[in-house]
């Protein structure tokens, strides 16, 4: 039912109450679509779908990033072996992928 407030009638609006948070991924892909693309951003907000359709996008892109890793320190030979020998060198390579396959995430799935 609308609401009177004044001579207007504000439609009442329930949303869909969503408890997953959108996260580091969700929050970036808001603001490219904020930037980019602010007539799909305002239907997501209008029709309630804004914050699972973050969430599940922030969830698909960590489960990617983290797929990628996998390939890639198998690739690359980053093993536990590495790790017990030559912790710098473990951490290093670890970090040269993450920032890499965070890259391809980013750009296969934020800013598209």
């Amino acid at each position: 039912m609308p609401i009177l407030v004044g001579d207007y009638y504000i439609p009442d609006l329930k949303l869909p109450e969503e408890h997953r948070p959108i996260g580091k991924y969700g929050r970036m892909h808001r603001e490219y679509l904020r930037e980019v693309h602010p007539a799909r951003l305002n239907t997501l907000i209008l029709t309630g779908e804004l914050w699972t359709y973050l969430a599940d996008l922030n969830e698909q892109a960590q489960e990617r990033l983290d797929a990628i890793m996998e390939q890639m320190k198998a690739a690359e030979g980053v093993t536990e072996e590495l790790k017990r020998t030559c912790q710098m060198e473990w951490v290093q390579r670890c970090n040269n992928i993450h920032n890499r396959a965070e890259e391809i995430v980013l750009h296969e799935m934020i800013y598209s």
